[in-house]
């Protein structure tokens, strides 16, 4: 254990690795094509106007692409799509060869299969570190059956 005042980095990244979350991809329809990442920092910040917030690498190409597109889609992944959430956290790879997505009403792509769907705007992004924490309005949300993806301990899980 540490002193105060000191942070084990490997001792943190273990603790926080018991924090059971969801996980998204987050997409963008950039000019130059579709652009995502799978996150596992998102939540609900309010319902009254209808915002969300996600954490997004500071040094990720998808995200720099995104934050000039300013709208985005979130994928909310279902427990079967632990290969797809592999793939969108895998850089430097076309992420979007062969995956079939379709476009939200304002353009965003949606991962076909995915639990739940949101589209939204970027209303505010500010740096923490080495991420972004990012907040969007969303204007547009659907759902489809079936039960989340769960990220534990650096591995992906279905929940019982």
């Amino acid at each position: 254990m540490g002193a105060v005042g000191t942070f084990d980095r490997a001792l943190g990244k273990d603790v926080l690795g018991h924090y059971l979350t969801g996980v998204v991809v987050v997409t963008a329809l950039s000019p130059s094509g579709p652009v995502g990442f799978t996150c596992q920092t998102f939540g609900s910040l309010s319902l009254e106007s209808a915002t969300v917030f996600f954490a997004a690498s500071s040094t990720s190409k998808s995200w720099a692409r995104m934050q000039e597109v300013g709208l985005i889609g979130i994928n909310i992944l279902r427990d079967d799509q632990a290969l797809l959430a592999r793939a969108f956290a895998t850089s430097g790879t076309d992420k979007f060869a062969d995956v079939s997505w379709f476009a939200a009403p304002n353009g965003s792509p949606l991962l076909d299969g995915s639990l739940a769907y949101l589209e939204g705007t970027l209303q505010e992004v500010a740096n923490h570190g080495d991420h972004d924490i990012a907040i969007a309005s969303i204007d547009y949300a659907d759902t489809r059956l079936g039960a989340p993806l769960a990220y534990f301990r650096s591995g992906f899980h279905e929940l019982a």
